[in-house]
């Protein structure tokens, strides 16, 4: 293979990956690739299956299916999936760091650096005593190892720490010893899990600076998981987006910031609520693209794994209940598979009315404000109607109220599970206190997702054994009576 075709194919190939914990699907079907000499993140909501994905490539996980293929800068390839742990670092070099800091705290900051390259000492001392003695090439090794050590502490800003305690370093700092301590194996490949989680301004900039040093000078490609979206649209060359362990965006960092799928993921909204968000700020581009569709190339492949069929996981609860998760489980799958079936709401302002007309002229089932027209919302087919107590007989929630007891709703954000948005939608849909979501039956479980757009998510989060225990410490004390809040 030439050294031209090498260096155009991707070094990480990931294709058809999927893993799963029991009936818990942590990765469906997931295909991307991590090009040579880029610096490519992995981002998406918490709970997307990130670490997963890190862990079947350092092989900490055996994936259920799919294939994980690395091809080193001298052609060689391996299938990543098929080796044990130890040999993907020594033989393919890839190496990790983790979301919380492993260093040898209490080990000097040049001794953890010594450590890494330990495979190279004990080879050069025949695997025996004989390196104490200063016998053979040892000498020479550990004096290599010692300038390797001093190269990466003086680029991570850190040699005049060098005999210090690692763990007397600030959090900033361990951050860039652990970078130092996984270069220092020579790496081809390095996966950095969350480096500035925890990184203060000034420390997210020096790291920058040394993911840059390393992707320029070195030939390290880098993947990363980060939640800090000033870090990754910084330095990242390409950005594969996650919700609910399957892709739903892959591209330039420009790219993906202007997905409507990515913004409805990281929102956790419905595609409309999102549309009015962005015409409250003004971002028409993105606003048109929520009618268009993002592009049919993101998000799963249609097959399952490599093995035909579509992806449809059940898990099965204590109680004996059965919840089936379908790839239309994710609010970016619903901003994929769904379009616009009515016009939207009139703008509240001249501003908003602009924004509105301007983004929604061409589009069809949209009257133009311009024209005249008196803008209203209609549901989708199958969608929930709102209006309090007449959208929950719509749905076939039994006991719906038309307003709270005593004028009062309790806290339902106290659930586990239900935040302001899904607050205001239960209250709108005439749900106002614990003892009603306590007596909730299947039916009226299945009605509540159905507007709240869940699936299985509030038998998971049992959203009715936490209603029964609040219910009955409302009812207990005067201090928590029903209506009331804490």
């Amino acid at each position: 293979m030439s050294a031209t075709t090498t260096t155009a194919m991707p070094i990480l190939r990931v294709e058809h990956l999927s893993m799963k914990f029991g009936g818990l699907v942590a990765i469906g079907d997931l295909s991307f690739d991590v090009r040579r000499g880029e610096i490519t993140a992995l981002i998406g909501p918490n709970g997307a299956g990130k670490t997963t994905v890190f862990n079947c490539i350092t092989g900490f996980y055996k994936p259920t299916e799919g294939m994980i293929r690395f091809t080193g800068r001298a052609g060689n390839e391996f299938l990543l999936e098929r080796m044990p742990d130890f040999q993907i670092t020594a033989r393919a070099k890839v190496a990790r760091t983790f979301q919380n800091i492993r260093l040898f705290s209490g080990m000097t900051v040049l001794e953890n650096l010594l450590v890494a390259q330990h495979n190279k000492l004990m080879k050069a001392s025949g695997y025996t005593i004989l390196g104490l003695f200063g016998v053979g090439g040892y000498p020479q090794a550990a004096a290599e190892a010692t300038e390797k050590a001093r190269h990466w502490l003086e680029k991570a800003d850190l040699i005049d720490r060098a005999d210090d305690p690692a763990g007397d370093l600030p959090y900033g700092a361990q951050r860039r010893l652990e970078i130092a301590r996984a270069m220092c194996t020579d790496p081809e490949l390095l996966c950095l899990d969350e480096p500035a989680a925890g990184l203060n301004p000034k420390e997210s900039l020096a790291l920058n600076a040394l993911l840059n040093d390393i992707k320029d000078n070195t030939g390290t490609s880098i993947l990363l998981i980060e939640h800090d979206m000033s870090v990754v649209m910084e330095i990242s060359d390409h950005i594969v987006v996650l919700e609910y362990g399957r892709k739903i965006s892959d591209g330039t960092p420009e790219e993906v910031r202007t997905d409507p799928s990515v913004i409805a993921a990281y929102l956790g909204v419905d595609d409309e609520e999102v549309e009015e968000v962005l015409i409250e700020v003004g971002d028409e581009d993105v606003i048109e693209q929520l009618d268009t569709g993002p592009d049919a190339e993101h998000g799963p492949e249609a097959s399952a794994s490599m093995l035909a069929g579509p992806l449809s996981d059940t898990v099965v609860h204590g109680n004996g209940e059965r919840v089936t998760v379908e790839k239309g489980a994710g609010k970016a799958q619903r901003v994929k598979a769904e379009k616009p079936a009515a016009a939207k709401p009139a703008a509240k302002a001249a501003g908003r009315a602009e924004a509105v007309a301007t983004a929604g002229a061409a589009r069809p089932g949209r009257k133009s404000a311009a024209a005249g027209a008196e803008p209203s919302r209609t549901p989708a087919k199958g969608a929930p109607a709102k209006g309090g107590a007449a959208a929950g007989k719509e749905q076939g929630i039994s006991n719906r109220m038309p307003a709270p007891r005593g004028g009062k709703a309790d806290d339902l954000q106290l659930i586990k599970g239900i935040g302001p948005v899904n607050e205001k939608k239960l209250n709108a849909h005439g749900i106002y206190h614990f003892d009603q979501i306590a007596a909730w039956k299947k039916a009226d479980i299945a009605a509540a997702e159905a507007y709240l757009a869940f699936d299985g998510r509030i038998a998971r989060e049992d959203w009715i054994g936490q209603a029964k225990a609040l219910a009955r410490k409302a009812a207990s004390g005067p201090a928590n009576r029903r209506g009331g809040r804490k």
